[in-house]
């Protein structure tokens, strides 16, 4: 797909550089179109050595390719992040004092912004107004993220998560541009029906409480989109998740580990691939009460605490594995998210757990308050049955490890 990235002059610019590597790392061809005032925060040395293109800001740059026009007529999809009030204002105005607002005004393709800045001026009458304006034109307008901003300010405003704004783009490029991450041509999975998983359980205790745990889901999702731009066909089964669920797959919601199973084994019977990057819990309240838990009605009265019953949750990897009965479909990818301590480290306790699954690779990663979870970046170590060879990726992206995943589940897959 191809790509031009435009950049505001906001500090959020560093942010579009995460961005920028995320396209590339999806295979796609990215020009970046900076502003004047956004070299001031990120020069075009930067720039020009991460897209692999030069940089210009105006329409005086190879002059005899007419970039002012070109640009915008021959991109599949053009974003600006960060979108400053500014350039909003030019955009729904129609100014063109630029290369970057001439190519907004040229572009035929879906157009997504993405608004960076203080909350005083989202929230301004005129930037509403403009940003109604854009919208009923049909660009994609992503509302900012609402957290800390320049100084000690906080509040809507903040630039959303790079990683959000990419599946928010190959969302708006739509069709099989957001499926294939190509214009044409068919990818190393087509014809291919894998599932994958994405995101923690939850175990109810009443109709208010749950036991769950800290997964985002955001690996489970980039390994669904990076199969599903591969040509796969997806079946996405997702638990808990924090982020945008992609499209041009096949989504299933489910709450509990024992609905994740059922979902994962139905779905399994016809499929060459089974990734389980979800966070099951291990474990689930073993009963269920069906009016809130209140305090003022326990035993002790509102000082005391009930003793909550724990039971197994069933293995699910296990089951695949064992009701394959010797076949050599599907392939099962199971995930081990560990933490060391005084009997292993983590891969001590992720190699223990690979015997115990059986499955064909496992994906290993260190998990804990900070790490992982949640995070937009990750380290992995993927382990093959029948090797001692591992292979280590990161710290990257998710989207760039999910990349590095189906390389090596493209190795083990029998011929179509």
């Amino acid at each position: 797909m191809r790509v031009v990235l435009g950049v505001s002059g906001g500090i959020a610019a560093y942010k579009a550089c995460l961005l920028l590597r995320l396209f590339t790392e999806g295979g796609h061809d990215v020009t970046v179109v900076p502003t004047r005032a956004a070299l001031e925060f990120v020069g075009a040395p930067t720039w020009a050595a991460l897209s692999g293109k030069p940089v210009a800001t105006d329409v005086w740059n190879e002059v005899h390719r007419v970039p002012h026009v070109r640009l915008g007529q021959h991109a599949d999809l053009v974003v600006v992040a960060p979108a400053t009030a500014d350039l909003l204002a030019r955009a729904a105005h129609g100014l063109a004092d630029d290369l970057l607002t001439n190519t907004l005004l040229t572009a035929r393709c879906p157009v997504v912004l993405t608004p960076a800045m203080h909350t005083e001026m989202w929230t301004h009458p005129a930037t509403r107004a403009n940003v109604a304006t854009l919208r009923e034109r049909g660009v994609h307008v992503i509302e900012p993220a609402s957290g800390r901003l320049t100084g000690a300010d906080t509040g809507p405003g903040r630039l959303p998560d790079p990683e959000d704004i990419y599946r928010a783009c190959l969302q708006a490029a739509g069709g099989e541009l957001a499926r294939s991450g190509a214009a044409t041509g068919p990818g190393p999975l087509s014809g291919r029906h894998v599932v994958v998983t994405a995101g923690g359980t939850r175990e109810p205790l009443d109709p208010v409480r749950f036991i769950g745990n800290r997964s985002s889901g955001k690996q489970g999702i980039a390994l669904a989109e990076v199969a599903a731009r591969r040509g796969a066909r997806v079946t996405l089964i997702a638990a808990s998740v924090d982020v945008p669920l992609p499209t041009g797959v096949e989504v299933v919601r489910v709450e509990t580990a024992v609905q994740l199973k059922d979902a994962v084994d139905k779905a399994a019977v016809d499929a060459d691939v089974v990734v389980m990057a979800a966070a099951p819990a291990d474990f689930r309240p073993a009963h269920y009460t069906d009016a809130k838990i209140k305090k003022s009605q326990l035993p002790g009265g509102a000082e005391d605490a009930p003793t909550i019953e724990l039971t197994t949750n069933p293995d699910i990897v296990r089951g695949l594995v064992d009701a394959r009965d010797g076949a050599r479909s599907p392939l099962i990818v199971s995930f081990a998210a560990e933490t060391g301590d005084a009997h292993g480290s983590v891969m001590d306790h992720a190699r223990a757990k690979f015997a115990r699954k059986g499955s064909d690779l496992q994906v290993v990663n260190e998990v804990g308050v900070g790490r992982t979870f949640g995070a937009d970046e990750s380290t992995v170590h993927i382990l093959t049955r029948g090797s001692d060879a591992v292979v280590d990726a990161g710290p990257a992206s998710k989207v760039s490890i999910a990349a590095t995943v189906w390389d090596v589940v493209q190795k083990h897959l029998e011929p179509a």
